[in-house]
């Protein structure tokens, strides 16, 4: 199986931590995000990633060397400008088309850390034969993802107070906060019709709206942390010394 980590991001919010590397190589009790990251890939079969790159993207080639790419074959993405979501996994589209298979792939935020079964997320996408499965929770955010009774993608709203924009019928959507992890499949990359830099979301809106199955994957019972600031960092790294296990 493939994936891609997302880790061109400036880390803005992590500094002064990224003022000298780039975010995928800040650490938590002592492993880099990155690090983190491609052993959870590599738990569940993952055995081929592509990584894209921008902020101290030869820093993180070099990281990758030292450690023999952690045992995987991983390829760099270079970005000269920051892509976003939807623009980075486009022009990393080859990756997943060589060898015309049609297995789904994994794309993963390089700062998050969860333990979502990914095994199980692939089998829900497989089983419900769906074009995207993103991970989610019910918990607070400022920006929340809308799904109805079905599990289906219809819309997004910022914060609780704010109207919906719905590209989809529900009377009563669920408001749920995204993971940051897909599981996709690879017929999605000829339908990425937006070109340049964009997120994936408003792509993921636009194919709903015109009945494809972008569903959610409930992952309320697992443990997970954004890591986009230096406070997250330091209770993920309390996390880990004490109740969770990667």
């Amino acid at each position: 199986m493939k994936a891609m980590v997302l880790a061109a991001g400036l880390g803005t919010r992590l500094r002064p931590l990224t003022e000298e590397r780039p975010k995928a190589l800040v650490e938590v009790a002592g492993r880099t995000l990155l690090e983190i990251t491609l052993s959870r890939l590599r738990a569940f079969k993952v055995r081929e990633v592509i990584v894209n790159a921008h902020h101290f993207a030869d820093m993180m080639v070099e990281y990758l060397k030292a450690n023999d790419n952690f045992g995987m074959r991983i390829e760099i993405s270079r970005e000269e400008a920051l892509l976003d979501t939807g623009g980075g996994l486009k022009k990393a589209a080859w990756f997943f088309l060589e060898n015309s298979s049609n297995e789904p792939f994994i794309l993963h935020n390089v700062d998050v850390i969860s333990t979502i079964d990914l095994h199980r997320m692939v089998l829900f996408h497989e089983e419900n034969r769906a074009l995207a499965t993103l991970a989610v929770q019910e918990r607070e955010t400022s920006r929340y993802l809308l799904f109805d009774e079905h599990l289906q993608f219809c819309g997004r709203r910022k914060g609780m107070d704010t109207k919906p924009e719905l590209v989809r019928p529900a009377s009563r959507p669920l408001a749920v906060g995204f993971c940051g992890i897909h599981v996709i499949s690879p017929r999605l990359l000829a339908m990425l019709s937006e070109e340049g830099i964009f997120s994936i979301i408003p792509a993921y809106l636009r194919l709903a709206a015109h009945g494809e199955r972008i569903l959610a994957f409930r992952a309320d019972e697992y443990y997970w942390r954004d890591l986009g600031k230096p406070e997250s960092l330091a209770q993920a790294a309390q996390d880990l010394q004490g109740r969770v296990s990667l």
